[in-house]
């Protein structure tokens, strides 16, 4: 519970206070009261949703890592980052002037 608290604090001081929404683990309601934020947990076929997507952009992360490899040693990552930010702000921008 104090490992999920933190955590969370954390999300909080980077994001600002938002409901949590989790996976029904059981120590998330606890550290969602002390921090008194509003929590809900997913039903089944949310999660199967979520897990789809998350599916769908490790599938779409490798695949670029495949055509822009990084021969960086000790790479961070930040070619996949940018492509990341790049893919959402791409897919938010055409949400909104389609």
């Amino acid at each position: 519970m104090f490992v999920a608290e933190r955590f969370i604090s954390v999300v909080l001081n980077n994001h600002g206070k938002h409901p949590v929404s989790t996976d029904g683990g059981t120590w998330y309601p606890q550290a969602c009261r002390f921090l008194k934020l509003k929590h809900h947990v997913h039903s089944s076929f949310e999660k199967s949703i979520i897990e789809r997507t998350m599916q769908y952009i490790k599938d779409r992360t490798e695949s670029f890592d495949d055509y822009f490899l990084c021969n960086l040693k000790n790479c961070k990552l930040n070619h996949v980052k940018n492509w990341l930010n790049l893919f959402a702000n791409y897919h938010n921008e055409e949400k909104i002037h389609p």
